[in-house]
């Protein structure tokens, strides 16, 4: 394939194990719960939007933002007072190991977050289609189209050509550099980049005025970030997302993101992060940047309510830029976004639950905690960097330039990202070897 960087990768070729390793996986998926479709259970919702009558109970199990999920479940119960969701929080480590487990089991919430892996408990039979949902509730016209395109997949078999919608999104987010207006202007800078060529200048800026300049938490998903941005400007849009999505063909191993990869490293070779980036996390590389110990901060924009505290007018927002001024607007984001269990019994009260996500009340909710809402109409722009962040969403949102997180390309694949970036941190893989390490994970996702 053009563009592919080319390397070294052992195929291993036996038949007979292969064969006995799938009579041994169909013997272990009969004795698992859930782990296999069940062609007797629904896969998709009731069209309409009929509220049912009497008490319903749901739950609902997530792992991002509690003080969010109890306020919007309150405001929706004051809205429908038959109602009752149980919010159920589980740490996000934990969450994203066990939901597999917890959907197929028989005691399967009613309502859960969408992870990485999710697509496949879709096609498992254990969350429902929520297409008749959308085209009912005109989700379509209340929600952006690309927060809905990462929430939807093909449907299998005879309705293959229809789109199957996995879940529906409450808030969004997006990741970017924030920046110390005072301390830019100490090592001569006045404005936010506008190439990345000139961002490499403003970084040797910095450092030759003795401080330092990107605060990156590489302990868990600062370094992530930082490459995930390199890797939008550098890879063409759908091309990585096809990478993401497990499309024929597709890989991480190109030119351009060899290209990306080379800078992560070349900043680290620089003395661009602190030394003891790849001990620090993101909430503690955010203090720092609070402090003034670094110029510029990767983070995404649930950190701006934080950094709008704390810093006030200080404080200011850009997105990584492209090869070019005006380039394509892009950045890693998705949404916290919840499904409806195939098990339960009321999937009319758990619609209405989503639909009342998209309302403006819900938005101001979403807002209020730190994300982004869907409806950019239902809160206006706020003053300093919480205005920034939300103009720079505009623009992605605009360009069509949102992407996944690369971590949703396959369940397995954020310990090699975080431990890879880590590595090339410190000097101790290539960018060659860390992107072949992604590809082979992807391989045995897919089966290619």
């Amino acid at each position: 394939m053009e563009g592919r960087v080319e390397t070294r990768r052992t195929v291993l070729r036996a038949p007979v194990l292969v064969a006995l390793l799938a009579v041994l996986v169909t013997a272990c998926g009969a004795l698992t719960p859930g782990s296999a479709a069940d062609p007797d259970r629904p896969r998709t919702v009731p069209s309409g939007t009929a509220v049912p009558d009497g008490p319903v109970r749901l739950t609902l199990t997530f792992a991002d933002a509690p003080a969010m999920v109890d306020a919007l479940v309150a405001a929706f119960h004051k809205k429908h007072p038959d109602i009752t969701i149980e919010p159920r929080y589980t740490q996000f480590a934990d969450y994203v190991k066990s939901v597999k487990l917890t959907m197929a089991s028989d005691t399967a919430p009613d309502l859960a977050q969408f992870a990485v892996g999710m697509d496949d408990i879709a096609e498992r039979g254990d969350i429902l289609d929520l297409g008749p949902y959308r085209d009912a509730y005109g989700w379509r016209r209340k929600l952006p189209a690309a927060s809905l395109d990462q929430l939807t997949g093909p449907a299998a078999g005879r309705t293959a050509s229809r789109q199957r919608l996995y879940g529906v999104p409450a808030g969004l987010s997006m990741t970017g550099i924030y920046y110390n207006r005072e301390l830019a202007r100490k090592a001569g800078i006045t404005r936010p980049p506008r190439t990345l060529a000139e961002f490499d200048r403003q970084l040797a800026a910095v450092e030759r005025a003795g401080m330092t300049p990107l605060g990156v938490g590489a302990l868990d998903s600062g370094g992530l970030h930082l490459w995930a941005a390199l890797l939008n400007n550098a890879m063409p849009p759908e091309e990585y997302r096809r990478w993401v999505k497990g499309a024929d063909g597709a890989t991480i191993e190109t030119k351009e993101a060899l290209a990306a990869t080379r800078k992560l490293a070349e900043w680290s070779r620089e003395g661009y992060f602190a030394e003891s980036a790849n001990g620090t996390t993101q909430n503690d590389s955010t203090g720092e940047f609070v402090r003034g110990r670094s110029v510029f901060l990767v983070n995404g924009n649930w950190a701006a309510g934080q950094l709008s505290e704390a810093m006030g007018k200080k404080a200011g927002f850009f997105l990584m830029p492209g090869a070019r001024p005006g380039a394509r607007a892009v950045s890693s984001g998705f949404s916290v976004s919840y499904a409806v269990s195939s098990r339960t019994r009321h999937p009319q009260a758990a619609g209405a639950f989503l639909d009342f996500l998209t309302s403006k009340e819900a938005q101001r909710i979403v807002a209020a905690n730190g994300f982004l809402p869907t409806d950019e109409d239902a809160v206006p722009v706020p003053e300093g960097v919480l205005g920034e962040v939300a103009r720079a969403h505009r623009r992605v949102t605009a360009d069509e330039g949102m992407n996944h997180f690369p971590d949703f390309a396959a369940p397995g694949m954020l310990d090699p990202l975080r431990a890879g970036v880590q590595k090339l941190i410190a000097g101790r893989t290539t960018p060659e070897a860390y992107l072949d390490s992604l590809q082979d994970v992807w391989d045995e996702r897919y089966g290619r």
